[in-house]
């Protein structure tokens, strides 16, 4: 079977599942566009950007692609790794071993957390995405991350989106066995800023295969 490529939209449709699951239906009828990556179909009241913090090489994809699909280690997992092989998506998940230049080239657009917060918050600030209602920036972490982690980094974009007139509303941190929902508002306390929603193995590998489905609906469109 040939190996298919990462499709542009695969993360992005990703993150669409994932929040429409946890968080319920205000998300459910988000399309997959540019600019930001997801935004309600009126193009106002919602946008979300997605975004990746990893280091640039070929282990990091696939250890991040092996964390988001539910799989540990293919070595304990021969028949969830050929479910997913089947759909032609391998993406790496043996070992690393399908990732190949032209996708890795896909991989170089993400940063490690710090770095890609700033990016991002000064494009939002910019106008790179347009106005919304409601603006949200969805952070895929490589690295595992705790509560503190969490706090530091919408801490840290809330200092530096500070002075800027168009701002992030919410910061989603998703690492592998949970998802981190951060609220950015001016005039909340502290303690009631973040929630953080567990992920399941199996929620992840639900989240995958659907994401996957998805893609491959949108490859067959002309």
């Amino acid at each position: 079977m040939a190996i298919r490529k990462y499709g542009t939209c695969f993360f992005e449709q990703y993150a669409h599942i994932s929040l429409s699951s946890i968080l319920g239906h205000e998300f459910d009828d988000l399309v997959n566009r540019d600019r930001p990556d997801l935004q309600s179909p009126d193009g106002v009241r919602l946008g979300i950007e997605v975004t990746r913090a990893m280091d640039q090489n070929k282990d990091s994809a696939g250890q991040m692609l092996k964390a988001i699909s539910g799989i540990t280690d293919v070595k304990d997992d021969p028949d969830e790794l050929d479910r997913i092989i089947e759909t032609g998506y391998s993406f790496g998940l043996e070992l690393g071993h399908y990732v190949g230049r032209k996708e890795l080239d896909y991989w170089r657009m993400a940063l490690p957390l710090q770095r890609i917060l700033q990016s991002k918050v000064a494009k939002a600030g910019n106008g790179f995405y347009g106005t919304y209602e409601k603006m949200g920036l969805y952070v895929f972490c490589k690295d595992p991350i705790n509560d503190a982690d969490a706090i530091k980094a919408y801490r840290f974009v809330m200092g530096l989106q500070k002075y800027q007139d168009i701002r992030y509303n919410r910061l989603y941190l998703a690492e592998a066995t949970n998802l981190y929902v951060c609220n950015l508002d001016d005039g909340l306390s502290e303690d009631s800023r973040m929630l953080r929603y567990p992920v399941t193995r199996d929620m992840r590998r639900d989240f995958y295969l659907e994401a996957v489905r998805s893609q491959l609906i949108s490859d067959k469109r002309p």
